[in-house]
Parts: C-alpha cells; structure tokens; sequence
C-alpha cells in the first residue's frame, strides 16, 4: 500500500484547475455541491523548470509576481488523492494566433488575470509573442468529472470500470465556437473559456454520463445536471463575471466588425480519455493516429 501511495505522488493534491459551475441563463453559476469546507492556501511563485518552458531569452525576473491565494476543493486529508478525468485538447496553430489576440485585449482591460495552471500573469505573457505563444500551445482540458478527493483502495476499480465504460469511442470533431465566462462553485475564482455549443457536444455528453455512473459507484459527486463542455484559458480571483464578460464581449464585437476573428473560434478531433490520480496519469480511452 505505501508503494501505491508513493507511485501517486503526494496525498489529497488538489488540482490546479478549480470545479467550473456551468453558467445560469443569466449570470453562469448553479448552486454549490460538496460537503466539505474550503481551505485557503497561499501559492509561491511558478516554478523556475516551469517558466523555462514557457519563456525563451532574458532573465526569468520578470516573471516575479505577487502571491496568489486560492481555495482549495477539498480540504487537505492524509491518503485522498486529487481526481480529475478528462480529454485533452490542443489548439491549433492558426487558433493560438487569433486567441492570443483576443487575450491582449481583455488582458489590456481587465487586470489580474493569470494563464490557467501556470499561475502566469497573463499581462506579462503579453508583451511576449513567442512566450504567449509556448503558453498557449499546451494541453488544455475539456473535464468529464468532477475534480474530487478518492481514496487509495478506490483508485484500481475506478480506473478498471472507466475503461470498461469509456473503451470503445470512434473519433468525433468538438467545434469551441464560444467565449464564456465561469465562476467556480463557492465564486472563489472566474475563468475565461472556449466552450462546445454544437459539433461534439452530444458526444461529450454521453462520456460524462458514464464517468457518473462510474464515480456514483465509488460513492462521488455526479457532475453538473446541464454540462458546458470547455477549455479554461485563464482565470482570475473572485466572481468577476461581469467586468470579464463584458470586457470580452466588447472586444469580440470590434474584431468582428474588422473581419479579424470567426464564430467558430477552432476545431479538435477527440482523440481520447485520461484520468489523473494525484501525480499519476492513466490512459482510459485512447484512439490511434490517422
């Protein structure tokens, strides 16, 4: 049992991306699940490995940034491991250039937004093409489940029923042809998304309908009622829906009028399913390259 623990890296490592409420008619959020309380944490700068993987010359000093506090899901318990399962997306080279653009000018609007994951003020990545560009070529993730604590003698049979569930997929196009805004469940945190309206969505759905019937199973929290399949590209503190919407909203509205962006912002091949227990990431449903 201590090898299974250390293979997973340290217990109850809650994922950097916080659980998204799927937005209201109105205003973008459902009422909060879970029973347990948050836990404040204050976060240290990025790591230097990490920001060599994003930067290229000059000193990496202009990184420095102020500490940035957020809540965690879940509170810290010795022998829970953080679980996120989900498809991994890739933007497209064409894609990055008019997101990024997009990005400059709500960053320019709006302060204190960071890159998701990385913790990267994103005003800083701004005055970098290249370094907005390493950024913006990294995995993202559509979320299947719910991110949330499981035990380590849960974590065999969950893996082994969510590839029984999830094994056979044919390749589907997922078109993210909206920008949204969404708050997480206790409004702690806002995030800037690309969402899945059309192409992909009914796919998506039935995947996310399985990982329910696997995590109620292992006794989890179902995801959201009304999913909202999307890629979270930065995020801020707070609920600042509004400010950041209408700061989007407004900016799409002027690129549009000058022929500069699209409705349909890229589209992604489904290519599989992973699951991520604590440090440790499992294959559930992958297809081969054409």
């Amino acid at each position: 049992m201590d090898a299974l623990r250390a293979s997973y890296g340290d217990s109850s490592s809650d994922s950097d991306t916080d659980e998204l409420s799927p937005a209201a008619e109105n205003h973008g959020e459902v009422s909060t699940s879970g029973k347990h309380g948050k836990e404040s944490i204050s976060l240290p700068p990025p790591p230097l490995s990490l920001l060599e993987s994003i930067g290229s010359t000059g000193s990496l000093d202009v990184y420095s940034t102020e500490t940035v506090t957020r809540v965690r899901n879940f509170p810290h318990v010795h022998g829970n491991y953080a679980l996120h399962v989900y498809i991994p997306v890739f933007i497209p080279l064409l894609a990055k250039k008019e997101i990024a653009c997009v990005l400059k000018r709500v960053a320019s609007l709006v302060p204190h937004l960071h890159l998701v994951e990385a913790d990267i003020p994103l005003n800083i990545l701004c005055n970098d093409d290249q370094k907005l560009d390493h950024a913006l070529g990294r995995e993202f993730h559509i979320s299947l489940g719910r991110s949330v604590p499981l035990r380590v003698h849960q974590i065999n049979s969950l893996v082994s029923m969510l590839r029984q569930k999830l094994q056979l997929h044919k390749r589907y196009w997922m078109d993210f042809n909206k920008w949204e805004v969404f708050v997480n469940d206790d409004s702690t945190r806002s995030f800037l998304s690309l969402e899945i309206t059309t192409s992909g969505l009914s796919e998506i759905s039935k995947q996310i309908d399985a990982v329910n019937e696997v995590y109620k199973l292992h006794n989890l929290p179902e995801f959201y009622k009304d999913p909202r399949p999307h890629i979270s590209l930065v995020w801020a503190l707070g609920d600042i829906r509004t400010s950041l919407k209408g700061a989007v909203d407004g900016e799409l509205k002027k690129l549009r009028a000058g022929g500069c962006v699209q409705n349909r912002i890229f589209t992604s091949k489904f290519s599989g399913i992973e699951c991520k227990i604590g440090n440790k990431t499992h294959k559930i449903c992958k297809l081969p390259d054409e």
